[in-house]
């Protein structure tokens, strides 16, 4: 950090984010700092964030009228105008090139470039943790998640989940959100995003906090757990110091697990690696992601799982032409192609995925012209009730054009419950499996045994 100025008492900080991480560690680092002044946070990679105001509730008496949030293309100009000392990194899944290409825009504008480090932004638990993250968006971390917590709750554990923030509402309001059941999702008006993380959890009796005050919802989970589960986004580090941290790795996609920040980062520290999706991938490309992370971290342990995908009811697929809804983040800046929908059609029979492209209505168009590589699915793409009426409105224009006869839904939403389908919708479900049974519990069994 560097030395107040005599034009600024204060240092002038630029805190570079897209609605998650930055708000924590702005929380975290900056909030009660008095040698410290966040004039502005930058917004990115998610819709209708910048405008915004971080509010006083949440940014502290040091900020009586909060702090501003501005788009990201903007923030040179911010950097000169406001004489900004130190633009800091706070968000996640980016290759390492867009990193530096950041650093270089900060640093030719005036401002140094700074990426804290996990141990300055992490909390400590008063109950043992176990952490679940992951090297890209959409590499499996809810299926294991869902399966750790099983593995813990068997074990006599009281488990409850805390979710990294998704907070795209009213700020101040979900500072600690606590859900339980279905309802509590329709009472704190969660997106079909948020729901996509919860629901899965609220169906096999496991509490889930989130928000935006994540010490705040540290003490409140911690009253009533046994065991701290941290559900991870996209590929970011735990905001809480693990016990025992579980990195889940992609052979979809061999090499990003080192060619992402902060995924490399997860690979290194991680005391349990997992290789998903190996029953799916190519035995060359397993052997070359486990390769990549014994180079970078010989004392985890790794071990290979299964990521089956089943349909709640195929008959439905067989011979037909359907439209493959898939999660949203995995598509866009997961840079997926297809997702557990497309992989449950094909194996169920279906007689044609069909692209819904050409179909799309109002801001879907627009996914599909930024993020090309998610044409051939529907990505559920559900920050508001705009883009939830847009998917619903999408499908609609598929069954009129009489191109589509059902509905393949990879998301883990109950997407019925948000929209309404004028065709048969069968629910594309997976999990997580491990080749050597038995292994994952021993371990979890071992660390919080510590």
């Amino acid at each position: 950090m560097s030395e107040p100025t005599s034009t600024h008492p204060r240092e002038r900080v630029l805190v570079l984010g897209a609605a998650g991480r930055d708000f924590h560690d702005v929380n975290v680092l900056y909030r009660d700092d008095p040698g410290v002044e966040v004039v502005a946070i930058t917004a990115t990679q998610i819709p209708d964030i910048a405008g915004r105001t971080y509010p006083a509730a949440l940014a502290g008496p040091l900020y009586p009228e909060g702090i501003r949030i501005v788009p990201e293309e903007d923030f040179e100009a911010v950097v000169r105008r406001e004489r900004v000392d130190t633009v800091v990194l706070a968000y996640s899944d980016l290759a390492h090139t867009d990193v530096m290409h950041l650093a270089s825009r900060a640093v030719a504008a005036g401002a140094d470039f700074l990426v804290p480090g996990w141990r300055s932004t992490a909390l400590r638990s008063r109950r043992p943790v176990v952490a679940v993250t992951g090297v890209r968006t959409g590499v499996g971390k809810s299926q294991s998640t869902r399966y750790v917590a099983g593995l813990l709750r068997a074990s006599g554990r009281r488990v409850v989940a805390v979710r990294h923030p998704m907070p795209y509402g009213d700020l101040a309001e979900q500072a600690c959100q606590r859900f339980e059941t279905i309802e509590d999702l329709v009472r704190h008006r969660c997106t079909i995003e948020e729901r996509e993380e919860y629901e899965p959890h609220l169906e096999s009796g496991v509490v889930v906090f989130a928000g935006v005050d994540y010490a705040r919802i540290l003490r409140e989970a911690e009253a009533e757990a046994d065991v701290i589960l941290w559900d991870g986004g996209n590929n970011d580090l735990p905001f809480y110091v693990p016990d025992l941290h579980l990195v889940l790795v992609d052979p979809l996609r061999p090499g990003d697990e080192v060619g992402y920040h902060p995924g490399e980062a997860n690979v290194r520290m991680a005391d349990v690696v997992l290789v998903a999706k190996c029953d799916s991938a190519r035995p060359e490309d397993v052997a070359a992601v486990e390769a990549s992370v014994r180079a970078v971290n010989h004392r985890a342990v790794v071990l290979r799982c299964d990521s089956p995908v089943t349909l709640d009811d195929p008959a439905i697929v067989v011979g037909r032409r359907v439209v493959a809804v898939e999660d949203g983040p995995t598509l866009t800046h997961g840079s997926m192609s297809y997702g557990a929908g497309v992989v449950g059609a094909r194996a169920a029979g279906a007689a044609e995925v069909v692209d819904p492209a050409p179909y799309a209505v109002g801001s879907l168009a627009g996914t599909f012209a930024r993020y090309p590589n998610a044409r051939g699915v529907l990505p559920a793409m559900g920050y508001g009730e705009e883009q939830t009426r847009d998917l619903e409105a999408t499908i609609r224009a598929m069954v009129d054009a009489g191109v589509v006869d059902a509905v393949v839904s990879g998301t883990p939403v109950n997407l019925t419950r948000v929209i309404s389908v004028d065709v048969p919708l069968v629910r594309a479900r997976y999990a997580l499996r491990e080749q050597e049974p038995g292994r994952l519990d021993a371990l979890l069994r071992d660390a919080l045994d510590r």
